[in-house]
């Protein structure tokens, strides 16, 4: 079972504290060996320093005929052997053994006769302050880690929590949300000190700005074109009505058709893009709509009602959604277009070379189609802006067995 963190803690978070961890780990044990390594050096020279005295008394009152001290003797038992063999040699010498169980610290020289005469001092006084003082650098060690452990992980989690906070945002822009800002307050606040997470919320909050300035002004743009556009285009559609019966004539009023529809797209575009529309919802049957729609486009579609059901939503919205399927998938793809309906799931298929790479990757574009074909790109850019107004989910696949393949999941409201 895995420990589930914070949605902050993330894997920065995570290995900045390691880090940290394994950082003061070092440096303490680091620390901990030199002080260890100092003191015993220290504690052996003293108790070296204090043997060789001892010994030297010992060998004035040997050279005297005076008794040896309890802890002095010649030959005695216990002795290591190299330092048995160094006296010997004519040369003295000490070295640390146990005696008795207990720490001990030998020294021995040559006596006469061959023999050792040798001292010992007790050291389990010097070992015991050593194993305290290891202890000690233990205990301490692991407080101070703790300690910085803890501050590290705060510094850090303030970091990651307003860099979360940032990321959060970004993906709220990303969706659509322009309105979205980070407001770090040290970005707002000159006379406070800047930091890198500080510079890149300002960073994001002004292309933010920039960004939903441009959009804006596009959005107005294509407004204020396609109304300007929508006088003319009457008095064009008036005056080809006036015009004789004929062929020039038929191409014309075509001509300003087209041109009235893709203004009126333009204008629907421009109202779905302000994130102003309001749903007016009402029980709708799915079947007999999507039989009304497939009426109204005059196309051979086939209708699949597998699953029926009946759902609160905006007919006229959805049926916009539909009949730009309907008709995308007649004008770009072949026969037979298939309208399939399974619950609140409706799909459009035809049996064409599927939608294009950009489409699926990043959507439909406006104004931008396969080379060759027909249109302006806009109808499955209303189609996929009219479903979002309704919340429900629209997606293009290319199926294995070929074709295209639009999908309407449609929310299930109570």
């Amino acid at each position: 079972m895995r420990l589930a963190l914070p949605r902050w803690a993330g894997p920065l978070a995570v290995k900045a504290a390691v880090f940290i961890t394994v950082m003061c780990c070092a440096l303490a044990a680091l620390l901990g060996v030199l002080v260890h390594v100092s003191v015993t050096n220290q504690t052996m020279g003293q108790a070296r320093d204090a043997a060789l005295d001892r010994l030297r008394e010992a060998t004035e009152s040997y050279e005297a005929g005076d008794p040896l001290r309890r802890s002095a003797g010649v030959d005695p038992p216990g002795l290591p052997g190299r330092l048995r063999e160094l006296a010997v040699s004519g040369r003295r010498g000490t070295m640390a053994a146990d005696y008795d169980g207990r720490p001990t610290m030998w020294a021995a020289g040559p006596a006469d006769g061959g023999r050792v005469l040798a001292v010992r001092v007790d050291q389990s006084q010097g070992e015991a302050t050593i194993d305290g003082l290891d202890g000690a650098i233990v205990w301490s060690s692991a407080l101070a880690i703790g300690a910085t452990l803890l501050v590290g992980a705060f510094a850090v989690t303030r970091v990651t929590r307003r860099l979360h906070t940032t990321a959060r945002v970004a993906r709220r822009i990303s969706a659509g949300d322009l309105d979205a800002r980070v407001g770090d307050p040290r970005a707002q606040d000159p006379t406070r000190p800047q930091d890198e997470v500080a510079s890149v919320a300002a960073a994001l909050d002004s292309m933010a700005s920039s960004l939903q300035g441009k959009l804006l002004a596009e959005q107005r743009f294509t407004a204020d074109v396609a109304h300007e556009l929508r006088t003319p285009l009457t008095g064009l559609h008036a005056a080809a009505e006036l015009l004789p019966p004929g062929r020039p004539t038929e191409l014309v009023r075509d001509r300003v058709a087209a041109l009235r529809t893709l203004t009126e797209d333009l204008l629907e575009i421009s109202r779905l893009e302000s994130g102003r529309e309001r749903l007016e919802t009402e029980p709708e049957e799915l079947g007999a709509l999507a039989r009304r729609v497939v009426r109204g486009s005059g196309t051979d579609t086939r209708v699949d009602v597998v699953r029926d059901t009946r759902v609160e939503t905006d007919r006229r919205r959805l049926e916009r959604v539909l009949g730009n399927l309907v008709a995308n998938a007649h004008r770009h793809g072949r026969a037979p277009v298939v309208l399939t309906v399974d619950g609140a799931v409706i799909t459009v298929r035809d049996r064409g070379d599927g939608y294009p790479a950009y489409l699926l990757a990043h959507g439909p574009q406006r104004f931008r189609t396969e080379s060759g074909a027909k249109g302006h790109g806009l109808g499955l850019t209303i189609a996929l802006g009219q479903a979002e107004v309704l919340g429900a989910r629209l997606e293009f696949t290319n199926p294995p067995d070929g074709g295209a393949l639009a999908t309407l999941t449609l929310p299930q409201r109570p």
